[in-house]
């Protein structure tokens, strides 16, 4: 049995500052040039359609306003979070094409949704070349959602997005993951501080894409599932420059492969997105095909067959048993997976210096009290409930890289039923605004 795929575009460009005076950002055309190369059908996945977004339009915001579009990115990303619940509903395995960042919005709130209704938590892989972690107690002014949703999906900024529907945080701090941030990220500290863990380009290059993806799996354990963001300016400007916010220091695209195929070959992984990718500078087509290219083969592992749909397992404390390579040991026991194949040598040019870029800034600071969650509504999509096995799991997972689908953390229960950044600089393109 496989996972099946639905691809859901999410074609919004709310969160981000306009290139110029007269035009609007282009990443809302990124899951059309997507599709063009073919990205449904070598997927062989589903169309489960586009959520169309609200009119962007800043018209007479200033910095001290608070987010800019803060209204429509809230009912944007409920409506988002009702859509993917929708998907994971069905049993099946999604794929949201952003659009900026701040589609992570609405993930983040389906994410939670589905935690409550399991009774355990949910944790975010944060793939991306900024940490996107600005926000009021680490900037003198916000503006851009695209540069701040970090900070926001971890309960930090306004409420009408930090806290829909009284669910603050949608992450906990200690649940998320940030890989291939710069080494001289604005916010690093601040994510140290809050507890944040991080492993930057150097890192991440020095051990590996493969054992990057290891990492962070073990990282999360303690959590039911996670989903994964990738930010395609993740990737050094040198190999795809198609951004708002290119900077160098990035990653390749063979290493960008290797890491999500890591991420998603275990249960464990509930859903992908990926964001801002900029048709606009892309005239061509050619780093869109490079894109598809990159995102077919590193989901392979989800579509093989043998593949494992998710069994959500809510938290419960066990006997603790250790882990290589991680410094806490997990919540609960885990099935044994198969042995682990070390990943395929993929030889990775260097990347020489190119300009850099504004990033989008990050937000990055203290918690903020989190609000009680509202019970959950077994009506609404995504607020799913599985039955849990009373012996789930007997024994540790393999520490190697992940390179086969098999059993993990996540198995779906037998007869549960499947429902069908940088400050403002208006003369630069491309730049958030902060």
């Amino acid at each position: 049995m496989m996972r099946r795929i639905a691809v859901l575009d999410a074609p919004t460009n709310l969160g981000l500052r306009p290139p110029t005076s007269t035009s609007v950002p282009g990443c809302a055309k990124a899951p059309g040039a997507l599709r063009d190369h073919g990205l449904l059908a070598r997927l062989r996945a589903r169309d489960a359609g586009c959520l169309t977004p609200p009119r962007y339009d800043p018209g007479d915001w200033r910095p001290g306003d608070g987010v800019c579009h803060a209204p429509e990115i809230s009912g944007y990303s409920v409506a988002l979070a009702d859509r993917i619940g929708a998907i994971i509903d069905r049993g099946e395995f999604p794929l949201v094409l952003g659009g900026d960042c701040s589609v992570l919005l609405g993930s983040a709130m389906a994410m939670h949704r589905l935690g409550e209704a399991v009774g355990g938590r949910i944790g975010l892989v944060f793939v991306d070349g900024h940490s996107d972690f600005r926000h009021p107690g680490n900037a003198s002014y916000v503006g851009a959602a695209a540069g701040e949703d970090l900070a926001l999906v971890t309960g930090r900024g306004q409420a009408d997005l930090a806290a829909i529907e009284g669910r603050r945080p949608y992450f906990r701090d200690i649940d998320v993951v940030v890989l291939g941030i710069r080494a001289q990220d604005e916010y690093r500290l601040d994510l140290q501080a809050a507890g944040i863990t991080t492993r930057p380009v150097p890192a991440l290059r020095a051990e590996g894409a493969a054992r990057t993806a290891q990492w962070a799996h073990e990282q999360l354990a303690d959590c039911a599932g996670y989903w994964v963001h990738i930010d395609v300016d993740v990737l050094d400007p040198a190999v795809m420059p198609a951004v708002d916010a290119p900077d160098a220091g990035g990653i390749a695209f063979a290493e960008l492969e290797i890491l999500l195929a890591g991420l998603v070959d275990t249960p464990h992984c509930l859903g992908v997105e990926l964001t801002v990718f900029d048709p606009d500078y892309d005239p061509d087509g050619s780093y869109a095909a490079e894109i598809v290219n990159t995102v077919v083969a590193g989901l392979a592992p989800v579509v093989a067959p043998g593949a494992t749909p998710p069994r959500l397992l809510p938290s419960g404390p066990v006997a603790p048993a250790p882990r290589p390579g991680n410094g806490r040991p997990p919540s609960r026991d885990v099935l044994p997976g198969p042995a682990a194949v070390p990943a395929p040598a993929v030889a990775v040019e260097p990347i020489g210096p190119t300009p850099t870029g504004d990033g989008d800034d990050p937000d990055g600071n203290g918690d903020r009290p989190a609000a009680e969650p509202p019970p959950a509504d077994p009506a609404r999509p995504g607020s799913l409930r599985r039955a849990v096995e009373p012996n789930g799991s007997d024994g540790p997972e393999p520490a190697g890289p992940l390179a086969s689908a098999g059993p993990g953390l996540l198995r779906r229960v037998a007869g549960v039923e499947e429902a069908d950044e940088s400050e403002p600089d208006p003369t630069r393109p491309g730049v958030d605004i902060a």
